[in-house]
């Protein structure tokens, strides 16, 4: 007897069809499995023979087949076990092949026939929707994640059992999928906890504003990990092809709640500085997403930037140009979203207090050597560079009530609302995100402002990127004041947020 069952496996964030095929034929009693299978996935064999067993149905004495086509695609993770137990049993007469007609079915299983969860459902449904399957059977901690996808008819099972029994009796009562996008505001601090440092709030805005990526450079105790925290206050709310594609992503790993909500807050990453290659960028033997990819259409924090170990952040310099991450490993490539914000954050020097040279105990060449962990290229990568300068006793202490994230935020919105309009049909959103062919289009500088960079990029010996990157946040500042053309003070602004690069990497430290 022969019998096909449908799933699927992950490529990424993306779920490529799987047909599970069953041939049980006279000959020596052999159970085989084939089809491009990792040890993970060829357990299955164990576990399903074992399940079944518990489930008091005995395989029968012949040559069992099992293929996973197409079989040039690798076969990876546990959630093959319920499609290939259900399979069996069709070969076996158990099942009726045409009620599972037009159904894709996907979950782990116990040795006593439990179904258990697995990672990525939500791509799964997601895709296989797409490709015009509407039912699904999935295990029941997963259904809630299932039914996110809005149209699709999820039944999630406890036990094996639950399956046989509802396919002998009847139809099986397939709940469709509502998405539920609930508002969790107040997940973030207020900047209106943070005193002073309206310089580096105005910063903070102009960031958000264009989504460029942002530096803060200053002592100890200059507020720069509490300024940090509050910058996802502040950025206009996801969309809802943002909100499932960051969902989609949180699936794979396995760090999406069963909760029927998508993710709809922007991230907020913090890795530590030690943090592991593979865990930043991604990798592994299953080959997760990371820390970028987390951090996708939200904020990638990273703290103390210099302490982070030789060519980590170097490792950055491709997805903060390609908005992804393409990862490679024994034979197969997976690409994950990596859009983010990057917010890095570091002390002045070893000791943390350059340029006060009262308090300041590094040498020149000990400045030299800390300056250097942080790489030239990583610094032409990154927007706007700011100092945080320490508070004074009279701004910690101030009573005065301070601008609301909530504010700040409205302006950003509407900044935001201005450049949908004006790239509606490019392939960008964002100031940041220019490519340097429209430039000149949208980034375009009369008479006057024309000679002020001329003077400034000999002046300042500023080099193509960087000079790129003012144009871009001085369209930002000009979006922010609802300003059609980039005037001398906003390239002005947009200059002074590059005046610590001369000061910390490229002047003398003295």
């Amino acid at each position: 007897m022969y019998s096909t069952v449908r799933t699927a496996v992950l490529d990424g964030i993306n779920a490529i069809p799987v047909q599970v095929e069953v041939d049980i034929s006279t000959g020596m009693p052999v159970f085989d499995m084939v089809g491009n299978l990792t040890p993970e996935a060829r357990e299955a064999k164990e576990r399903v023979k074992t399940a079944l067993h518990n489930c008091g149905i005995a395989l029968p004495a012949k040559r069992i087949t099992v293929n996973l086509s197409p079989a040039n695609i690798r076969k990876a993770g546990t959630g093959f076990d319920l499609p290939i137990a259900v399979a069996i049993m069709m070969a076996m007469g158990i099942i009726d092949e045409q009620k599972l007609k037009g159904c894709t079915l996907c979950g782990e299983l116990n040795l006593n026939g439990e179904i258990l969860p697995v990672s990525g459902i939500l791509p799964i449904v997601f895709d296989e929707y797409g490709r015009g399957i509407e039912h699904f059977i999935i295990p029941h901690k997963n259904e809630n994640e299932g039914k996110l996808v809005c149209g699709a008819k999820i039944y999630g099972i406890n036990h094996l059992k639950d399956i046989i029994e509802n396919l002998e009796s009847s139809d099986a009562i397939f709940k469709s999928g509502i998405t539920d996008s609930r508002d969790c505001g107040g997940k973030y601090a207020d900047f209106a906890d943070v005193n002073g440092q309206k310089f580096i709030k105005r910063a903070c805005e102009v960031a958000a504003g264009g989504m460029h990526n942002i530096l803060l450079v200053g002592p100890p105790g200059a507020g720069k990990t509490m300024i940090a925290e509050r910058m996802p206050s502040i950025l206009p709310p996801l969309t809802e092809n943002e909100k499932l594609e960051l969902s989609k992503i949180y699936s794979v790993c396995g760090l999406l709640d069963n909760d029927n909500t998508l993710k709809v807050d922007r991230p907020f990453r913090n890795p530590h500085y030690s943090v592991t290659q593979a865990a930043l960028i991604g990798g592994g033997t299953k080959i997760s997403p990371g820390e970028i990819s987390l951090a996708h259409n939200g904020v990638l924090f990273l703290d103390e930037l210099a302490e982070f170990k030789g060519g980590m952040l170097d490792l950055l310099r491709a997805p903060l140009e390609e908005h992804c991450i393409r990862l490679s490993r024994a034979g197969r490539n997976v690409t994950y979203p990596a859009n983010f914000l990057l917010f890095g954050a570091m002390n002045p020097c070893s000791c943390g207090y350059y340029p006060d040279m009262q308090r300041c105990r590094c040498s020149e060449p000990t400045l030299r050597r800390y300056f250097d962990k942080v790489s030239q290229p990583i610094i032409d990568r990154i927007d706007i560079c700011v100092e945080a300068t320490p508070l004074s006793f009279d701004e910690i202490s101030s009573a005065s009530a301070n601008e609301t994230s909530e504010d700040i935020r409205k302006r950003v919105i509407s900044c935001h609302e201005i450049q949908k309009k004006r790239y509606a049909g490019e392939t960008f959103l964002y100031n940041s995100k220019i490519t340097t062919d429209k430039l000149e289009k949208y980034c375009h500088l009369n008479k006057r402002e024309q000679s002020y960079m001329e003077n400034m990029y000999e002046k300042l010996g500023l080099t193509a990127r960087t000079y790129h990157k003012i144009l871009k946040v001085a369209r930002t500042i000009a979006d922010l004041e609802s300003c059609e053309d980039i005037k001398t003070k906003h390239l002005n602004e947009a200059i002074c947020y590059r005046s610590i690069n001369e000061k910390f990497w490229g002047g003398a430290c003295g």
